[in-house]
């Protein structure tokens, strides 16, 4: 079992940055793959990135390719999503997950992931 927690939310305007982080409890993180996604109002959630156990692999959802990183923190139990030149069409509650059935790969659907954090806002004024 493993609980994950968001923070770094908040509001920002176009162009600007944020840092997304994901704590994660229990010993066993470090065997995780973890991903981000989002879901905006009205939308579905939707895979933004994800990253490998062994943090050697990463993807990303077009939308935000080239524009956000995804980093992982093994020490502090910790993985992030740092967003770049943010837009108004990344508003979006962001969630962290944890996938500890297939962490060499990385995962791009709901499905794959069995652990959910509570979420955090992001809002991208124009």
């Amino acid at each position: 079992q493993v609980q994950l927690v968001e923070s770094g939310g908040g509001l920002v305007q176009a162009g600007g940055s944020l840092r997304l982080a994901c704590a994660a409890s229990g010993r066993t993180f470090s065997t995780y793959a973890m991903g981000w996604f989002r879901q905006a109002p009205g939308k579905e959630r939707e895979f933004v990135a994800a990253v490998t156990r062994g943090g050697g692999n990463t993807d990303f959802a077009d939308s935000v390719k080239g524009r956000c990183t995804i980093s992982r923190d093994i020490a502090k139990n910790t993985v992030y999503l740092q967003m770049n030149s943010l837009k108004p069409e990344d508003t979006a509650v962001y969630y962290c997950a944890a996938d500890s059935r297939n962490p060499w790969r990385v995962g791009v659907s709901r499905g794959e992931y069995d652990y959910w954090g509570q979420g955090t806002q992001v809002t991208v004024s124009s």
